[in-house]
């Protein structure tokens, strides 16, 4: 039986060792902030650059505009991408033959190009022949197919990961396919795709600025233009690279959260 007095020493110490790791945390990052502006201040000092901010003010409604355009695209693009991916995932172990081979040619295909070349290929040759003219849509469908194969072979390799004896027990208890899937082997594999979907979502914001090619005007191609109309490069690109950070961010923070609720 723990005494009173343990128990107050026991609280004490964790609150003081809380108290600790928020000291510890905030002073690392206040280091970590004055170090980059230390390395930036360097950077630029030497540089023979004059900002010229107000030509690009006059456009920040482009800026305003792409930034959403890409929020859009990706977010649709997120979506298709992992309902893709889940298909395939699916196909490569499937009964069919025919559908495991085109599974594995879709996937070997896509991950074995440039984004930038299949986006050309399949909006002036697939997208005009099959009479599609929204290049939106059809920018969206092309992220999620390419984003699809990578988000298959994670979800894939995540469910293969888990112990073939999970399997067993989940049969020797009566369940279904959907059952064992649902209740045992899903949650554990999502554990496991977790840190892999992130970065595949992060990097389907910033493959979303290859779409300019297409005349889509989101982020990239909208501070494109304000670069050929203001002739001020950096004042138009940092804006752009504070714009990616600003909605990639979130994604590894909320994943990270979330992957912390899931191993409590």
């Amino acid at each position: 039986m723990i005494k009173l007095k343990d128990f107050f020493i026991h609280e004490l110490g964790l609150k003081k060792d809380r108290q600790t790791s928020k000291f510890v945390y905030l002073f690392n990052l206040i280091f970590l902030i004055v170090l980059v502006l230390i390395t930036f201040y360097f950077m630029f000092k030497n540089v023979s650059y004059t900002f010229n901010w107000d030509s690009v003010w006059e456009y920040r409604q482009k800026f305003i505009d792409g930034f959403f355009m890409t929020i859009i695209i990706s977010f649709f693009a997120l979506i298709l991408s992992f309902i893709i991916g889940l298909f395939f995932a699916y196909a490569q172990n499937s009964k069919l033959i025919i559908l495991r081979f085109f599974s594995r040619f879709y996937i070997e295909i896509i991950r074995g190009t440039p984004l930038l070349v299949q986006i050309l290929i399949f909006f002036y040759v697939f997208a005009n022949n099959l009479g599609f003219e929204n290049r939106y849509i059809v920018g969206t469908v092309i992220l999620a197919l390419f984003a699809g194969a990578y988000v298959s072979e994670i979800i894939r390799g995540a469910i293969e990961s888990v112990d073939f004896e999970q399997y067993e027990t989940a049969l020797s208890l009566g369940m279904t396919n959907y059952q064992m899937y649902r209740y045992i082997i899903f949650p554990q594999a999502f554990r496991r795709m977790l840190p892999a979907l992130t970065g595949q979502f992060a990097s389907i914001i910033k493959d979303s600025s290859l779409l300019s090619i297409i005349s889509i005007s989101e982020f990239t191609m909208n501070a494109q233009e304000v670069n050929a109309y203001t002739y001020s490069t950096l004042e138009s690109y940092i804006p752009l690279a504070v714009g990616y950070l600003l909605l990639t961010y979130p994604i590894s923070y909320y994943t990270n959260k979330l992957e912390a609720n899931i191993r409590k």
